[in-house]
């Protein structure tokens, strides 16, 4: 049969062609095998290729490589070529021997003269052992992986699946990307394999998968949960069996709910991977705070506080899985907000609330994301409130603060121009001003200007600093990288100044 195979290069193709045919002139037999011809089932385009050769030597097969194609050995201990020019991996099919733990405790021995069956046992899943021969158009199946992708079955090909711990998440990201349901043999096996110290970034390179490729990420962690790999994450764990009202939250407990929640996201992921890996996390974690709170009152399951509970368990859970940490304190402020769209908008909060919102996630437009998935996971309660999310985003965007922090009007350098020494009093200033710029006070050039002479120099000092406009403030000049960050780090530092008696008592050590 024939494939259409899908790279984002056409020359990816044309290359991989190539090398078949040089290695059928040199003796050999060459596959496209793994994930670019289950891709091609599924008529679905392949980032990477892996080539499987048969009948040549090790040495035999790097001359010829070599000689053709720049290539990188960066993986030749392990019987693979990798091209430099194309996403093309080239292997010798080879055996392996179990000698440590984790993903990397093998003995690996290449064996050009392995059968096609025997290659493929030594693979993760049957759908990825199937192989395709591009100058015969075959396709060879020896352990009948298309049969189990038509059916929608992940299964194992074998007991060597126990040697890597690592496919036990493979399984799970598999599972959400291509809607796959695992085999009770391959549950058992996964539940008969532990961690076995897995560096954290192959953990979270797994996770990122099923983040970013999957479908449905609710059937990945359910293969977690059925074959007890939750409990190598802990804080995921406290969520199976936490009740939930059930008018509220009709689909179930709360790790039923974070699944369908996942899902609700990936329909609508926006292909950044950084945007979508926040978010994701953020829709992973945003209840993880439910078992510390949840409690059973007057006949009904309530969480209260949950929001603020499920900061540290978010960022242990994170950064067990690898997450960069700058990504972890930007998730960590959507999980304590979570449901402030929802309050906001029965509040019918203005404009204040808005921008002081902002202040504390950061991303709105994020939060809103996360709000939406929260609001589309309830089953038969989905999507009921999404229209409040839209109106907070649209509030945000008036307001210039969908993507960021308000920006400070008033910063250390207009102080500076204004005759003011710069010192520790400067923290107070900039706090009142900000506190007024949250509060609609400050608006503007003009406003700024207003506030900062009368109700923070007062009008003696104003006028024994007078000078000529030039150095009057200009809040419409750009401020270098250092001033942002100083004036918003020093605004945040304090949220809950108040503005008025800030001003009053600045101005009167101006006075002295």
């Amino acid at each position: 049969m024939a494939l259409e195979f899908r790279p984002a290069d056409p020359r990816t193709l044309e290359i991989g062609l190539d090398l078949c045919r040089a290695v059928r002139e040199a003796g050999g037999r060459a596959h496209f095998v793994g994930g670019c011809v289950r891709d091609a089932l599924l008529d679905r385009p392949s980032a990477d290729y892996d080539i499987e050769v048969f009948g040549l030597e090790p040495r035999a097969l790097s001359s010829l490589i070599a000689g053709r194609w720049r290539v990188d050995l960066v993986g030749e201990a392990f019987g693979v070529i990798k091209l430099r020019d194309a996403p093309i991996d080239v292997a010798l099919p080879r055996r392996e021997s179990k000698r440590g733990l984790g993903h990397r405790g093998f003995e690996v021995h290449s064996d050009p003269h392995l059968s096609v069956h025997g290659a493929g046992l030594r693979r993760d899943f049957t759908c990825n052992a199937i192989a395709y021969d591009p100058l015969e158009q075959r396709l060879i199946d020896p352990l009948d992986g298309k049969s189990d992708l038509e059916r929608g079955i992940l299964r194992a090909t074998s007991e060597r699946f126990l040697d890597d711990p690592l496919r036990v998440l493979r399984g799970a990201q598999l599972s959400a990307r291509f809607e796959l349901e695992a085999d009770q043999e391959t549950l058992d096996l996964c539940s008969r394999v532990g961690l076995e110290g897995l560096p954290s970034e192959r953990i979270g390179g797994e996770w990122e998968k099923l983040f970013l490729l999957g479908r449905r990420p609710s059937v990945g962690l359910s293969l977690l949960q059925r074959c007890g790999w939750l409990q190598y994450f802990p804080e995921l764990e406290a969520l199976d069996g936490c009740p939930q009202d059930p008018e509220w939250h009709p689909e179930g407990d709360v790790l039923v709910h974070t699944g369908l929640v996942l899902d609700a996201f990936a329909e609508e992921r926006v292909g950044d991977r950084e945007e979508d890996l926040v978010v994701g996390a953020a829709c992973l974690c945003h209840d993880l705070g439910k078992p510390r709170t949840t409690v059973h009152e007057r006949g009904r399951w309530r969480s209260p506080g949950h929001e603020q509970a499920g900061v540290e368990p978010t960022r242990s859970l994170l950064r067990r899985l690898g997450f960069p940490e700058r990504w972890v304190e930007s998730v960590v402020p959507l999980v304590a907000h979570h449901l402030k769209p929802f309050q906001l908008y029965d509040a019918r909060a203005g404009d204040s609330a808005i921008r002081r919102l902002a202040r504390r996630v950061g991303r709105i437009d994020r939060l809103v994301r996360l709000a939406r998935a929260d609001a589309r996971g309830r089953g038969p309660r989905s999507g009921e409130r999404t229209a409040e999310c839209d109106w907070l985003l649209e509030r945000a965007r008036a307001l210039e603060v969908e993507a960021g922090r308000p920006r400070p009007l008033i910063m250390g350098r207009h102080l500076v121009a204004r005759g003011l020494e710069p010192g520790p009093h400067f923290r107070e200033i900039l706090d009142g001003c900000y506190e007024k710029q949250l509060d609609g006070v400050i608006v503007d050039r003009e406003s700024a200007e207003r506030y900062l002479d009368e109700q923070v120099l007062g009008p003696e000092r104003a006028l024994r600093l007078a000078r000529p406009a030039a150095a009057g403030l200009s809040v419409e000049t750009p401020a270098t990288a250092e001033e942002e960050e100083t004036a918003d780090g020093s605004h945040t530092s304090n949220g809950r100044s108040n503005g008025d008696e800030i001003a009053t008592r600045v101005r009167d050590q101006a006075l002295e």
